[in-house]
């Protein structure tokens, strides 16, 4: 029976029978020599040998085992190539590129289709040109492009011509960038390589003036999404969120909370009287990174959403497929460059940076009229200005970006898409007239675009411009009166005016939609205080949402500029803030403070405002700053020359850039509304100074405590705090904001100012 097993077995992997039609095999010298001659008859036989010993053509057994050798060594052979990245599969296919017949960019099976006049080619694409673009000159050399009316076989012929002759034009420049190589990281010359647009006659004005210098903190971060809110005035007169930038060393008041810039993307703008500092130098940390977070992912788990918030699905389908439609980038001459394009933009992609900038650079000098490479240019920028943290940098995209929208024969999208993202590199910059500009630009370009008009609402609100933020929305809601979007920037508005209950439908009815940018801390912040304000009880419904979608630490704390990890608690006792000799210098002080508190609130002088910020239900109520973002007032430190003196002693509080330091006097008959500030980077020290008898309270979370002549209170302010001032006189305290202990120096220096 062995050698039938034998003959059966030729296909496995060592048996030597299968390998020869002889007579004589390597496995019959083992057996027996009957069996083995019988066997090995049997098998010429069977594999088609000749009896009389002749041999025959290849048997069986050897064709299938060459055959499993030829196919391994193509599976080994298949898998080198893919592992080693032996061929340049992006490369290729972009070379079918030159056979895009329907405009997407790329050879697919519609463009076979067309081809092989099975489909009708589509209408080609729509272009912009400025109307003061210049005439377009075309390069020598350049693919001649036909219309489309040309014969398919025709233009394919004179497109591969001239794809082959490029082709082989930019292996030279290839062989010769490599000759060269980079000599460590290229540096841009932007000025060599273009002459510079002149960009009032083209899209729009710059800012007028530069009052952006540059600071090591521009690029510090919490780690939580920065959001606007209502700012805390029990305690400050105008305490400002622009908690990526300090602003300049004067003596002058930021604006209040009903006028500040509405802030989008608070990290980056500045508010209207303030200088932004911004850095070029790369930040000591490189595990801090620009205060440019995605808000955290919502919880979609349908046991903790109401019905209300349930996505409409039909709407987001039809949304995720418009966001699906792939961008036509090309006109027709990038179309005959793509191969180079490809190979440029592949660098960027992998992170390649320098080596894509010189790519780009070298195809903006061969083709300066291709708006593709421009793009790819001013995306490179983009992408070194981030890695080196540089604003020059980045001041060179933003111009590119322009540049490329400048040219003749862009491509819509492209347009689009680069006016886009120079508008929102404008506000990184804190250039928010441009930013505006450049979004007035786009809404004439794209009357059609909803999206656009609500960027250019956002536009205006970070300008301070609610009013013509107010009629873009009113004008969107007209065409479409379900955007929840604009929805939640128009209840934004009407809150900010004091139209409370006007608001709260449009701040609830946006956040239920779903719609992409309405998930976000700063409405149901909004949303929730308005319902407070009514008294309508849901507002703490909204906020536990919130809490659960990771906007809020919690129902209480709910602060939109945070650190995570740091300690939280309504009250503190002084050991627990290791501020021991602060407290102790304070109280043991507390009459020269009160005295020289005393004799500045004669109103003539002017050192006392009043609060404006609309976080008062009745009552009057104003406030005298010694200091505020970790810097003095000179002026008003005139006026209390002792107290300031004393304060000189503790940089944990004289240098919390987070928080002031100042007199708060309340008169009888005020309610301050519940109200949250905006960090928990820091605590909140009250030191009575004039305190009545009964009447005057302070609730922070679910806790109510009364002050005490002389002495301190601590407590964390980015929890919910209420203050009632029922008394039969004033009340004074003297408040100082301290860092939060658990902070680190290098936080403490780099964490934006608030």
């Amino acid at each position: 029976m062995a050698p039938r097993k034998n003959a059966k077995g030729g296909s496995g992997g060592g048996s030597g029978s299968s390998s020869s039609g002889g007579g004589g095999s390597g496995s019959s010298s083992t057996s027996s020599s009957g069996g083995s001659s019988s066997s090995g008859a049997r098998r010429e036989t069977k594999h088609g040998g000749h009896k009389n010993g002749r041999k025959g053509g290849l048997s069986g057994s050897s064709f299938f085992t060459w055959f499993m050798v030829i196919a391994l060594l193509g599976v080994w052979a298949s898998v080198a190539v893919v592992w080693f990245d032996l061929v340049d599969y992006e490369e290729v296919l972009g070379k079918l590129g030159v056979y895009d017949a329907d405009g997407d960019g790329d050879f697919d099976v519609d463009d076979a289709k067309v081809l092989l006049g099975l489909k009708e080619r589509s209408a080609s694409e729509p272009t912009f040109s400025p109307e003061e673009a210049q005439p377009h000159h075309e390069p020598e050399g350049q693919a001649p492009v036909g219309t489309e009316s040309e014969d398919i076989e025709d233009e394919i012929k004179e497109q591969t011509q001239s794809l082959l002759h490029e082709m082989g034009h930019i292996e030279h420049e290839d062989l010769q960038l490599e000759a060269d190589g980079p000599a460590g990281e290229p540096q841009p010359e932007y000025a060599d390589v273009l002459p510079v647009i002149d960009i009032d006659d083209r899209v729009q004005t710059l800012e007028p003036e530069t009052f952006y210098e540059e600071t090591e903190d521009r690029f510090s971060v919490e780690e939580t999404v920065p959001q606007d809110h209502n700012l805390d005035m029990e305690e400050m007169i105008q305490e400002i969120p622009v908690p990526s930038e300090p602003v300049v060393d004067d003596d002058r008041q930021p604006p209040t909370a009903d006028d500040i810039p509405y802030q989008d993307e608070p990290v980056y703008e500045p508010s209207e009287n303030e200088k932004i500092e911004i850095s070029d130098d790369a930040i000591e940390d490189s595990n801090i990174v620009p205060e440019e977070v995605s808000a955290p992912p919502v919880e979609e788990d349908q046991q903790e959403v109401p019905p209300e918030t349930s996505r409409k699905t039909d709407d987001q389908e039809q949304k995720e497929k418009a966001q699906k439609k792939k961008p036509k980038l090309l006109n027709k001459f990038d179309k005959s460059i793509k191969t180079a394009l490809d190979a440029a933009e592949k660098l960027r992609k992998r992170g390649k940076i320098e080596e894509a900038v010189a790519a780009f650079e070298e195809l903006v000098r061969k083709y300066p009229h291709s708006p593709r490479a421009r793009y790819g240019k001013a995306q490179c920028e983009d992408d070194l200005a981030e890695k080196r943290r540089s604003n020059e940098i980045l001041r060179r995209a933003i111009e590119t970006y322009q540049e490329v929208a400048s040219l003749p024969e862009v491509p819509a999208d492209l347009v689009k898409l680069s006016l886009k993202r120079r508008s929102e590199r404008q506000q990184f910059l804190g250039h928010m007239r441009g930013s505006l500009l450049t979004l007035q630009r786009l809404v004439q370009l794209f009357p059609s675009d909803i999206s656009l008009k609500n960027d250019l609402g956002v536009g205006y609100l970070l300008m301070g411009d609610n009013a013509s933020a107010k009629k873009v929305y009113e004008e969107v809601l007209n065409v479409t009166p379900d955007d929840g979007f604009a929805k939640v920037h128009y209840g934004f508005i009407l809150k900010a005016q004091n139209k409370i209950a006007e608001s709260i439908p449009y701040l609830k009815e946006g956040i239920e939609s779903g719609d992409p940018g309405t998930d976000d801390g700063r409405f149901y912040f909004h949303l929730g205080d308005a319902m407070q304000r009514v008294g309508n009880k849901e507002a703490y419904k909204w906020y536990e949402l919130g809490h659960k979608r990771g906007h809020f630490a919690s129902v209480w704390q709910r602060s939109l500029y945070n650190v995570n990890g740091l300690k939280a608690q309504p009250w503190w006792t002084p050991k627990e803030t290791s501020y021991t000799e602060l407290v102790k210098s304070l109280e043991r002080n507390w009459k020269l403070i009160r005295d020289e508190g005393l004799a500045v609130i004669d109103t003539t002088k002017g050192l006392f405002l009043p609060e404006d910020e609309n976080l008062r239900e009745k009552g009057d109520w104003s406030q005298f700053t010694l200091w505020q973002q970790g810097r003095k007032n000179e002026n008003a430190c005139k006026g209390a020359p002792k107290t300031c003196a004393l304060l000189e002693k503790f940089p944990e509080t004289t240098g919390c850039r987070r928080g002031q330091i100042k007199y708060s006097i309340m008169h009888p008959g005020t309610h301050v509304w519940p109200h949250t500030g905006p960090t928990n980077c820091r605590l909140r020290m009250h030191l009575g100074l004039v305190i009545p008898k009964e009447g005057c309270k302070i609730r922070c979370a679910n806790e109510t405590k009364t002050w005490e002549e002389g002495k301190v209170l601590i407590f964390d302010d980015s929890f919910e705090h209420e203050v009632w001032q029922d008394a039969s006189s004033f009340r004074l305290i003297f408040i100082v904001d301290v860092w939060h202990p658990e902070l680190t120096p290098q936080q403490r220096r780099s964490l934006p100012a608030i």
